[in-house]
């Protein structure tokens, strides 16, 4: 049995061009050592089209079963990755395969990356397939939704583990280089099949690799290549758009680099990307407006929830020098009328989201105002989603949601699936303490509707669902979409 699925497994690595065929022996003893198995029986059949999640299933059974491993997904995920990098070719060969592509195409390049990515497990399809994916129409264009599924929930015996498992900080987080090939523990992930690109980014060496959790199409990371904290500044700027010039088909963003509107690891500078035109990118110029200083650059205010600048221009230097400006300027403004203070009691609050991309031959940089000043009323943040809202949606708006991109927890699934039943059912929503919180919110949207029923049920749900994370991006949003916000933000535009 052992033999057959060591097989299998080879076989898919030579299927997909992980494993060359003349490593077939090689590879096959490799994975003989990790299982502490001195036999090999070579099966008679021949294997095509292998289902590497059954696979590695069978394989896993087996390592339990002479107890190998603990029967838990913590464990199971972290001999798995120790088979898989069995399969793999070394980072150099990885590197070498990505820039002779690269000298091709940069698009080829990265196709090649993001499929040995997911060939190689790192990205676990079978799981980002369990996500659930919808859009939403808004006042905005459509937005995007997703429950993340692909996150596997731990056990409570792998969280004891974890518990009482020896601190340790190596690596120092899981955005650090020396992630790649790290076996891992039961606090932090198995990373033996993961590979990094080594790119220059403002004269400093950085790291490109994909996310294993993929919230959108080739979701991408950019990171520097020491640990050092997150910082929004001219730097920042000049990081994203040499990024940019490597990947022109990839957009590049960061998240804030304060809490609350941060919604990342701050401790560690990195950026986020990929290969998708978010509802924010579509986002029409609602009005257009002039720099002093910077009248070739074009400007103006975006169709967004959130307060958004849009600047464009063909070099990309310019866009460097004037977002320099706009943040300068930004982190001490202050507009007591519209609730916008630089700082209390020396406190820092303003700060941006930015975001860059090339469209055409033009260079295009979003700057997304941000303030995470926080009251009484509001105790997670003024421009953060409002308690209303926190049955839906109660985490930070990182830089993925100021997008157009809900990514909501896991616990909504079932929520969602309990509400249609007693929606369906006229049973008192209020009397189940897994979705109570969602009574109110329901009582609100009901009467909207003339006819509910088995068909359509999941559709409204989920429309009602897109409709309260627009009102979280509207929370989020310094400026508001009304007449008075508008005119607070051209305060703002007429400072720089």
């Amino acid at each position: 049995m052992l033999s057959r699925s060591i097989r299998k497994l080879v076989q898919y690595g030579i299927e997909t061009g992980l494993t060359p065929e003349c490593e077939k022996n090689y590879t096959i003893n490799l994975l003989l050592d990790v299982f502490h198995e001195e036999e090999y029986q070579e099966p008679e059949e021949n294997f095509t089209d292998v289902d590497l999640e059954e696979t590695l299933k069978e394989l896993l059974d087996e390592a339990v079963k002479r107890e190998l491993i603990e029967d838990s997904v913590v464990y199971r995920d972290l001999f798995d990755t120790r088979l898989m990098n069995c399969l793999m070719p070394r980072p150099a060969q990885v590197q070498k395969e990505f820039w002779d592509r690269y000298e091709k195409s940069p698009e080829e390049a990265t196709d090649y990356f993001y499929k040995l990515s997911q060939d190689s497990d790192y990205i676990r399809r079978y799981r980002v397939k369990k996500d659930h994916k919808w859009s939403v129409e808004s006042p905005y264009g459509d937005i995007d939704i997703t429950i993340n599924l692909s996150k596997p929930e731990k056990d409570p015996k792998a969280i004891a583990a974890a518990k009482n498992a020896k601190t340790s900080s190596y690596p120092k987080c899981l955005l650090c280089v020396e992630n790649e090939g790290y076996a891992g523990r039961v606090n932090h992930p198995a990373r033996e099949n993961h590979r990094i690109i080594p790119i220059t980014v403002n004269d400093s060496p950085w790291g490109f690799q994909y996310s294993p959790y993929v919230y959108y199409n080739e979701h991408c990371i950019v990171f520097n290549g020491q640990h050092t904290p997150m910082k929004i500044e001219r730097n920042a700027f000049i990081k994203l758009f040499d990024f940019v010039k490597l990947f022109p088909h990839y957009f590049l963003g960061s998240n804030a680099d304060l809490p609350i509107v941060g919604g990342s690891i701050l401790s560690h500078d990195h950026f986020q990307g990929g290969h998708y035109t978010f509802a924010m990118a579509k986002a029409p110029i609602e009005k257009y407006v002039t720099i002093p200083g910077y009248e070739d650059v074009e400007a103006g205010i975006v169709k967004w929830p959130l307060s958004v600048l849009r600047i464009r221009h063909k070099d990309e230097k310019r866009l460097i020098d004037l977002a320099s400006h706009v943040l300068e300027v930004w982190r001490g403004y202050t507009d007591e009328a519209a609730f916008i203070f630089a700082e209390t009691e020396g406190e820092p609050h303003n700060t941006i989201t930015p975001i860059a991309r090339k469209v055409g031959e033009m260079f295009e940089l979003d700057l997304t105002m941000r303030n995470n000043i926080t009251t009484e009323e509001h105790p997670l943040g003024v421009y953060h989603p409002h308690a209303e809202y926190h049955h839906i949606k109660k985490e930070n708006i990182g830089l993925i949601e100021v997008m157009g991109l809900a990514v909501l927890p896991a616990r909504l699934k079932e929520e969602l699936e309990l509400l249609e039943e007693y929606i369906l059912e006229g049973k008192d929503i209020a009397s189940n303490e897994k979705i109570e919180k969602h009574a109110e919110w329901v009582q609100e949207f009901l009467p909207k509707y003339e006819d509910i029923n088995k068909e359509n049920i999941h559709e409204i749900l989920q429309k009602e669902v897109g409709n309260v994370f627009v009102h979280v991006l509207e929370d989020a949003g310094v400026y508001k979409c009304t007449e008075d916000g508008r005119a607070a933000f051209m305060r703002f535009i007429e400072k720089l």
